[in-house]
């Protein structure tokens, strides 16, 4: 499946640590319940917190059948899916299920607000690269310009008879699919009754609530510069994804290191100085588009961006450079703590006025 080589760029620096108590009960009669499978090709691990056995496991197997559900609707390699439909359909329109329209939308969407620093339609590039197959090698310059002419984001169209894009695109959705299949599975745990989940979508976090005594989720952050995590952030009732350059990479053999993340305006790894970008938001959609889409545009940009953008649609952030600074937003400046091994590390405030 297509989906690994975006899922592990998205958030493995986003980890629980056993300082989330997810797999022990918490107090009084709330026992803790977990189910651990493969989708997406990445590990998940979902635990709900319920007082009855019966409830809580059939609630996280509906859950994982939303999971299997979405996968099969936008796998970039499966015949039957919707996205493998559109990528195959020569330019002509293509009717897909109502859930791929939903977060087709949403990508291109999210692609426009950025300024197609999400673009959904790169994976010509990502393949010419070996992003796809890991089989990685450095394309000919004028190889991926050929590829450029058929990234666009503005050229995919959605109506109401289906997508239609020029034949040669291709779509993936890898962007934004754990985000969205975590936001799906929040919704099912809820209309089942579960206010009190923590899911680990192979790396991305969404927190259901917060625990059963009412206190935060601890998460750590995973360090971009070795093993290990670099900090702790709490969080309720929210999600969180990081991207970064370091976890996919191969050495050229030029001796140049090229991450999986690409701009999209040059078709080449970015390389601008940040080292890895985790987004806060209620939604995982929106961490999942935004945490590649801030990697792209830079320290500066992204700074820019979200001032821009809290009062439509409010998120926090935390960006860490290649300098080993950190920069924080305000909101949850106070969430935030640095590991002692870390703490020599500046941690700026990002204020919503300049």
């Amino acid at each position: 499946m297509r989906f690994k080589r975006f899922i592990f760029r998205s958030v493995l620096l986003a980890v629980t640590l056993p300082l989330l108590t997810a797999c022990n009960p918490i107090h009084g009669r709330t026992e803790a319940y977990s189910k651990s499978f493969f989708a997406m090709d990445t590990y998940m691990t979902f635990t709900v917190y319920d007082d009855n056995a019966e409830d809580a496991r059939a609630a996280l197997a509906c859950a994982q059948e939303e999971i299997d559900a979405l996968e099969a609707l936008i796998a970039v390699t499966d015949a039957q899916s919707d996205i493998y439909a559109v990528n195959h359909g020569g330019g002509q329109p293509v009717a897909i299920q109502e859930r791929t329209a939903e977060l087709l939308s949403f990508a291109l969407r999210m692609a426009q607000e950025t300024g197609g620093a999400l673009e959904p339609t790169l994976y010509p590039v990502l393949s010419a690269w070996g992003f796809t197959t890991d089989e990685n090698r450095i394309p000919p310059g004028d190889q991926i310009d050929g590829l450029l002419e058929s990234v666009g984001y503005d050229r995919v169209q959605v109506t109401d008879d289906g997508v239609t894009m020029a034949d040669g695109m291709m779509l993936d959705l890898g962007s934004v699919g754990k985000g969205y299949a975590g936001d799906r599975a929040e919704q099912i745990l809820r209309e089942k009754g579960i206010d009190s989940a923590v899911l680990d979508i192979g790396g991305n976090i969404q927190a259901v609530g917060t625990k059963p005594d009412g206190s935060d989720w601890k998460l750590g952050l995973r360090s971009p510069f070795g093993e290990g995590i670099f900090g702790t952030l709490q969080i309720a009732d929210k999600a969180v994804v990081t991207s970064g350059n370091y976890e996919r990479y191969f050495i050229g053999e030029d001796g140049v290191r090229y991450g999986h993340i690409l701009d999209p305006k040059t078709g080449y790894p970015v390389d601008n100085g940040l080292a890895s970008v985790t987004v806060i938001a209620k939604e995982g959609k929106v961490c999942d588009a935004l945490s590649t889409a801030l990697f792209v545009m830079g320290l500066e940009n992204a700074v820019r961006y979200w001032r821009s953008r809290q009062e439509e649609q409010p998120f926090d952030m935390i960006l860490v450079t290649e300098e080993k600074e950190v920069y924080v937003t305000e909101e949850i400046k106070d969430r935030f703590n640095l590991m002692k091994e870390y703490s020599s590390m500046p941690v700026h405030q990002i204020a919503l006025s300049e």
